[in-house]
């Protein structure tokens, strides 16, 4: 059973700096953060790396859109050599309200912009000169990025949950990461990059890595902790567009789903989030007692995700690394 924390910088990077080392200690194999409207991670991931020596860091996730394949091979270049080549770089396309609305750019063919950035970060990281004629960028001068390369290959992990972008991500990338993807299915996923990177003539060898939401059940309260389980799902399933909804219909949950929407649309907020059923938040999310917790992460390792994404906890010192000790143990 392999973990990974999902944690940003928090009030106060000094603290959040501790609690990386902790979960290093512990044998968390990876730190991630990510970026919607908030500041930037890589400042952050700079000081992570400066201050870890085994621990993978990266991004869950960056979007594909505000910054440019050339920008992003610039920053990750950085990162590897100040980490001695431990840096991941983490895609998705986030979407139209963010794209659009914050950045102020035109959300547009998110597939192929996300096909032809990593197919030039791949070519600037291994210190190819660049030329490369896509449908988006058309690149001729032949730019070399040059750095002291401790690795001519960082690796990409991509954010994908529909057949396309994931047909797509086995083509170009060398790991996934979903998100609400029901345990059950890792094996079909698996079977789908393995497929599909044949097809496209490629070597089958990819890191499932899922965003994992962890809930420990002490006996104290244990209803309430439901909920927020419950909203998490609710809020993907009625204010993250339609990509999350529609793939939770073809993973069963059609009953759930249809039932949530109607009730969010008719802003009854309280029905929406009872509509996820315990049967759905158990076969997406991780919860329960601490033992149980632990065997089902190791059942979900059993079933194909090979490194689990779990949100950091709250809490400070002491306790947060109970936490942390306490599922990794």
């Amino acid at each position: 059973m392999r973990l990974g924390l999902l944690l940003g910088m928090g009030k106060d990077w000094r603290r959040s700096i501790e609690q990386v080392r902790m979960a290093e200690d512990l044998g968390y194999e990876l730190v991630a953060s990510g970026e919607a409207w908030g500041p930037s991670v890589i400042p952050w991931l700079t000081l992570v790396a400066a201050n870890t020596t085994r621990m993978k860091l990266g991004t869950a996730i960056l979007n594909c859109f505000s910054r440019s394949p050339a920008v992003l091979a610039q920053e990750f270049s950085m990162l590897d050599q100040i980490s001695g080549g431990r840096a991941a770089l983490g895609l998705g396309s986030s979407g139209a309200y963010v794209i659009e609305h914050f950045h102020g750019l035109k959300f547009d063919r998110p597939l192929q912009r996300m096909r032809e950035t990593v197919e030039i970060f791949d070519k600037l990281i291994a210190g190819e000169k660049l030329q490369y004629e896509g449908e988006i960028f058309r690149l001729k001068r032949g730019f070399q990025l040059e750095y002291a390369r401790p690795r001519n290959k960082i690796p990409v992990y991509i954010a994908a949950i529909t057949p396309k972008s994931i047909q797509q991500t086995a083509e170009i990338a060398d790991g996934i990461i979903p998100i609400h993807w029901a345990k059950q299915r890792f094996p079909e996923l698996r079977r789908q990059l393995n497929d599909a990177a044949k097809n496209a003539g490629r070597e089958p060898s990819f890191t499932i890595m899922p965003f994992t939401n962890v809930t420990v059940l002490d006996g104290k309260d244990d209803e309430k902790k439901w909920r927020p389980a419950r909203q998490q799902i609710s809020f993907y399933v009625n204010q993250m567009g339609v990509f999350y909804w529609q793939m939770l219909v073809r993973s069963g949950y059609e009953a759930e789903v249809t039932a949530s929407r109607k009730a969010f649309a008719e802003k009854r907020y309280d029905e929406a989030v009872a509509a996820i059923s315990d049967r759905m938040v158990r076969d997406l999310q991780v919860i329960g007692p601490i033992e149980e917790v632990r065997e089902q992460l190791r059942e979900r390792a059993a079933l194909g995700a090979d490194v689990q994404l779990v949100y950091a906890p709250r809490g400070e010192g002491r306790e947060f690394a109970q936490h942390l000790e306490a599922l990794i143990r």
